[in-house]
This record gives structure tokens, C-alpha cells and sequence, in this order.
């Protein structure tokens, strides 16, 4: 969601900086671009100075294989990115601050309300990545609490997609590493699971949308960012398959876990400040595989930690 999100604030006359570890090639040309490492605390003092407001979106996204052998991956860089992009907004003296958190910080449930999270603990399959995220919302507390630091709106968005996304076959998240797969040609498409698990989906541009709402109307609660719809993995393949041409063959590995059984998000408390996602699966998924056939070459200049041998560089 970094690039519709830095599309949106350039639209309303902001003046951007990009913090990243992506190729410079992929930045917004109207925007300001530090190639930097937000896990050093200095980075993050340079990257925060002279700004009213910081969008922490950065983070680590990838596939179920990837959270159960690289855990270490996704908690490690998770928690000093939190840590340091927030401490350093705070000494900088930002006007506000916005945490991306994750539906992973819930235990397994049919419907994820945001009152929920601290009753219980994050689900055995986002362990890692919810810990790693809860303690990032305790950090907002800790600032409020000690500091008087109320200035964080956190949001914790259902599963994102959409044009610009990680498309690594070998770990990016089931939409991007599906999309990939089958238009590169995989035939038959292997699935993991038999297709009945069920998700919250939502673009990449409403959950950026949704940010900036939530901003706008000064949040003091963590609030989800979803469609408030269960899709199941065979419905969200059948949408794939239908814009594809060829159509693959679609075979389902059952021997390989499917997940959690459902994973809605409680989105009333989005829609009392005015939210409502505006795409719906289908076109957000036909917009995202022209994307991907006609940008198959800026997947290069990405940054992968899942590729990098050291994640401290």
C-alpha cells in the first residue's frame, strides 16, 4: 500500500519522502527518496526530520512456508523498525504518526473485532509476525502512558493486494505468488490446502484510502481495514482463473496445511468515520494480473529480505 498511499498525499499537495530499501527506480518521481536502512536508529532520526506526519508501512510480508522456516526473518526486523521509526518520530516531534499492524496480531476466530486482540494470543501460524506487530502497538501505549505521546492511529489491515506487490513465486503472500505463477505459465497451478479456507481481502488503494481517513479523523483506537467479507481460496482462484488466458489447470495439495479455517475482519468501527472499500475482488484482481504481465521487470529493483543473506546491511 507505500505506493498508492505516496500517490494519494502527492495528489493532495504534501511533500513526500520515501524511506526504502527498494532500487530508486521504483520511487514515485515526485517524491523525495532516501535509500536507507530503517533497522539503524540514525537512518530513521534522518528520515523523520522536518516531517509533520510519518506513515510507518514498511514491514515483512511473505508466504506461510516463509513464516514457518524464516522466523527469525520477520520478527527481528519487524520489531527495530517499529521501535526505531517510532522513537525517532517522537523525538523529532511529528504531529502524527500512523502504525500499520496486522490481522495477525489476532487468535484464530470467524470474526476479528479490535477489542479482542489482548484477550488472547496471536494464532500458532502468525505467531511471529503478530508478536512482532503487538509489541509495536504496546510501544504507542508505553508513549502515551509515560510521554503524553498521543499522537499514533494504528491501523491492522485484512490481506493486501494489488500492483506493486512482492510477486516472488518462492515467497510472496497467496494473491502476488498465484498471479505469478499462473501467468508465467505454471500448468497445472498448484494450490496449497483444499481451497476452503476463508480471508478478508482488500486492495492495496482502499487500505491506503483507509490510512489517510483514519489519520484525518483522529483515531484513538486501532482499527481494522478490511472488506468485512469472507472470501475462500477456491473462490479467489476461480477469479484469478477467469482473467487468465490460457486458464491453468488448477490441482489442490492437500497433503500442505491450509490455515487457519476463517479470518474476517470486524470492519464497523472503519465504517463509522465514513470507510468503505471501493474495490471489489474482481476488479482489483483483473487490474493486478495486467499489472504484473506488463511490469514483470521492476519486480528487480525490489528489496526481498527472503533473497539477502544478512538483513543487516
Amino acid at each position: 500500500m507505500g505506493t498508492p498511499l505516496v500517490e494519494m498525499l502527492l495528489d493532495r499537495g504534501a511533500e513526500v519522502r520515501i524511506a526504502s530499501l527498494d532500487h530508486p527506480s521504483r520511487a514515485h518521481p515526485n517524491a523525495e527518496f532516501q535509500r536507507t536502512n530503517l533497522l539503524r536508529f540514525e537512518s530513521c532520526l534522518e528520515v523523520c526530520a522536518g516531517m509533520d506526519f510519518v506513515f510507518h508501512v514498511a514491514g515483512i510480508k511473505g508466504s506461510p512456508a516463509m513464516t514457518a522456516k524464516r522466523p527469525a526473518s520477520f520478527f527481528v526486523p519487524t520489531i527495530l523498525m517499529n521501535t526505531n521509526v517510532m522513537e525517532a518520530a517522537r523525538q523529532s516531534g511529528v504531529r502524527g504518526y500512523l502504525f500499520t499492524s496486522t490481522n495477525g496480531v489476532y487468535a484464530p476466530a470467524s470474526v476479528l473485532r479490535e477489542d479482542d486482540v489482548w484477550k488472547t494470543f496471536p494464532s500458532e501460524n502468525d505467531k511471529f509476525a503478530g508478536w512482532a506487530k503487538r509489541m509495536g502497538e504496546l510501544q504507542a501505549e508505553a508513549y502515551q502512558i509515560e510521554y503524553g505521546w498521543d499522537r499514533v492511529t494504528i491501523v491492522r489491515p485484512a490481506n493486501i493486494y494489488g500492483p506493486c506487490d512482492n510477486f516472488d513465486p518462492d515467497n510472496a503472500m497467496v494473491v502476488p505468488s498465484l498471479i505469478r505463477r499462473a501467468v508465467d505459465g505454471e500448468n497445472p497451478l498448484a494450490v496449497w490446502g483444499d481451497g476452503s479456507a476463508v480471508r478478508d481481502f482488500i486492495h492495496a488503494r482502499d487500505v491506503a484510502r483507509g490510512m489517510l481517513l483514519a489519520v484525518e479523523s483522529g483515531v484513538k483506537e486501532p482499527i481494522n481495514l478490511g472488506s468485512g467479507i469472507g472470501i475462500s481460496i477456491k473462490e479467489l482462484v476461480e477469479v484469478i482463473v477467469r482473467h487468465l488466458d490460457p486458464k491453468p489447470e488448477v490441482v489442490w495439495d492437500k497433503s500442505k496445511p491450509s490455515g487457519d479455517r476463517i479470518r474476517v475482519l470486524d470492519t464497523s468501527r472503519a465504517a463509522a468515520i465514513g470507510f468503505r472499500p471501493s474495490m471489489s475482488m474482481e476488479d482489483g484482481i483483473r487490474e493486478t494480473i495486467r499489472w504484473y504481465q506488463t511490469n514483470r521487470r521492476t519486480q528487480e529493483g525490489r528489496y526481498n529480505v527472503f533473497r539477502e543473506e544478512k538483513f543487516l546491511t
